[in-house]
């Protein structure tokens, strides 16, 4: 179990322990900080139960102790003590909200690291790789990863496209075959029409790699689902971070579809590198004028 992830794993746990380890629960949940400084006895007493429910709480969470689950929780907050979620207020600076944003994306990028599970990404990378004909789907907020997506699988020579569109994805969805890949981002795992066409699609056999928080309609819906699990503030929906994570957990895709592929796409890169050389300004700066006598 990783530290980062602690907190999550006692809340995510909770229902399922016994009424007396639920009191630790919610204690530590509530004052993790002081319980690092506990000793088994304290926490027991601050808790109202007995030395034996804390170390029972322990061993259901896998630790072999409390002391072991102690010493997790202190390098859990250690790790994490300056990217805890944030709430804005009207007296708040720029300093202070700009410290308060880039502190919350770091700490959100970070636990979802912790939690991607590897052998799901490979098996994107996969059907990546191998798939004839690429297309992304996703409405909002998700519609601009959708095209960042695009940009990068074109750029390794795979067909793909982004539609943001409800109608251009019904006539994407019945279009497709069984050698073709859809990827599905959404923040809700929610949205209506998304999922209408994702159940198109898979009807027809598509593989659907879903980006979208776990136990929604879109995660049980896909045949690989990648859990982006954020706990964000909900009236701040412009300041939410899930894009930016949807943003790096492409780049993780996209990286290891390139290494799949093999060095036979470096050729590829360097030419489109070079092509797109035109486009720019070289570096020579214009002479500045002499002002006017």
């Amino acid at each position: 179990m990783q530290s980062l992830n602690l907190l999550k794993s006692i809340a995510d746990a909770k229902s399922n322990l016994r009424k007396s380890e639920q009191k630790v629960a919610d204690y530590v949940l509530e004052n993790p900080s002081d319980v690092i400084h506990m000793r088994i006895v304290d926490l027991a007493s601050e808790a109202n139960v007995s030395e034996p429910t804390v170390v029972r709480f322990c061993r259901a969470l896998n630790y072999d102790g409390f002391q072991d689950f102690k010493l997790t929780l202190a390098q859990g907050l250690a790790s994490n003590a300056n990217f805890e979620q944030f709430s804005l207020n009207s007296k708040d600076t720029v300093s202070e909200f700009k410290q308060k944003i880039f502190d919350s994306t770091v700490g959100n990028m970070m636990r979802v690291r912790e939690e991607l599970d590897s052998d799901t990404l490979e098996a994107a990378i996969n059907a990546i790789a191998s798939t004839n004909r690429l297309e992304l789907y996703g409405f909002g907020a998700s519609a601009p990863v959708c095209d960042d997506a695009q940009h990068k699988f074109h750029r390794l020579k795979i067909a793909a496209s982004a539609y943001s569109d409800p109608h251009m994805q019904m006539i994407s969805a019945t279009t497709l075959t069984e050698t073709d890949v859809v990827i599905a981002i959404s923040q809700t795992g929610r949205t209506k029409d998304l999922l209408h066409a994702v159940k198109l699609v898979k009807d027809a056999g598509v593989t659907v790699i879903s980006l979208c928080p776990s136990n929604t309609p879109l995660a049980d819906l896909a045949s690989i689902s990648i859990h982006i699990d954020l706990e964000e503030d909900k009236d701040l929906s412009t300041l939410m971070s899930s894009r930016v994570v949807h943003l790096v957990v492409i780049d993780v895709l996209a990286v290891g579809v390139a290494m799949k592929l093999g060095p036979g796409l470096l050729d590829h890169l360097k030419t489109i590198k070079r092509s797109l050389k035109s486009l720019r300004q070289n570096d020579k700066r214009l002479p500045l004028r002499k002002p006017a006598d």
